[in-house]
């Protein structure tokens, strides 16, 4: 505890909020509103203003995790790494170039002496399937007379179509088939295992005294004083910190990330951060309550 003690003693020098620096934030945050007066900012009487200090406790676990799936693509006559080869490699084997730590990505790998040829399902292998819009006639019939060659109730022949009472399909231009979409037209689909790698950063926060209802979105934005840092591939619960809710938390934040991804991922580095301690100011005038928050450092 001795450690914790001199670490503290360290931004034992809180600086004074004075009530002109408190005006002067009030009128900054409405000057950066458009539709805010400032009357009663410049008028505003402050009758109390109390300082406290919060610590906030922060974990991040970057983790790796990856999956593999049977993926296909339009074959081009492209080499074939397949199983002739040599075994495909597990998962876990193939190494990969890493993102900068603690920054998500996702990214898709092929994985070797996995691929193999096949004729495209889709079209059995032709390249191109049957119009669904006109079954493979490459002609529709006429909306005015539907195919009669006379418009409706009437003896006139229908003129729109020359009478034919067709048109050309407009789907497949009249050639009564389409490109297979899944094959692009190759007519062959080259079959591979795609290694898909997931890096995420996983964040617990903790922030002491939440009975003061401030929003932890700006809490978030907040500069302190790094307390503690410590960043490894495994780090520990902090113990027997000065304030107890701070170790708890720590102790709670390892467990529960430990356990998430103790089967599905491996954790690439862990960083905590005591982060603290910050302050903030309540300033309490005749009509209204004003909660400032000011980042210090």
């Amino acid at each position: 505890q001795y450690f914790w003690i001199m670490s503290l003693l360290t931004w034992m020098k809180i600086p004074t909020m004075t009530e002109d620096m408190a005006r002067n934030a009030f009128l900054s945050f409405v000057n950066s509103k458009c539709c805010y007066g400032n009357k009663a900012a410049g008028e505003l009487v402050i009758q109390d203003l109390r300082q406290k200090t919060v610590y906030r406790y922060r974990l991040e676990t970057y983790h790796e995790s990856r999956q593999s799936e049977w993926t296909f693509q339009p074959f081009t006559n492209n080499l074939v790494d397949g199983p002739q080869n040599g075994a495909s490699p597990r998962p876990w084997d193939i190494k990969v170039q890493a993102p900068p730590t603690f920054q998500d990505d996702t990214k898709k790998f092929r994985v070797p002496h996995s691929s193999l040829v096949k004729a495209c399902h889709k079209c059995q292998g032709r390249g191109r399937h049957k119009c669904s819009a006109c079954h493979g006639a490459g002609r529709m019939r006429c909306v005015t007379c539907s195919g009669a060659r006379h418009r409706k109730k009437q003896q006139k022949r229908c003129k729109i179509r020359s009478g034919t009472g067709r048109k050309r399909c407009s789907t497949c231009s009249g050639r009564g088939n389409k490109t297979c979409m899944t094959c692009q037209g190759e007519k062959r689909l080259l079959h591979f295992i795609q290694l898909i790698i997931t890096w995420k950063n996983k964040v617990f926060e903790f922030v002491s005294e939440h009975q003061l209802n401030f929003p932890e979105e700006l809490l978030s934005k907040v500069n302190g004083e790094n307390v503690f840092k410590d960043e490894n591939v495994l780090v520990y619960p902090i113990i027997d910190f000065p304030i107890p809710e701070i170790s708890l938390a720590s102790q709670r934040a390892i467990t529960e990330h430990n356990a998430a991804f103790a089967t599905s991922s491996r954790i690439l580095q862990s960083g905590l951060r005591p982060a603290g301690p910050f302050h903030y100011y309540l300033i309490y005038h005749s009509y209204c309550i004003l909660l400032c928050l000011f980042s210090l450092y």
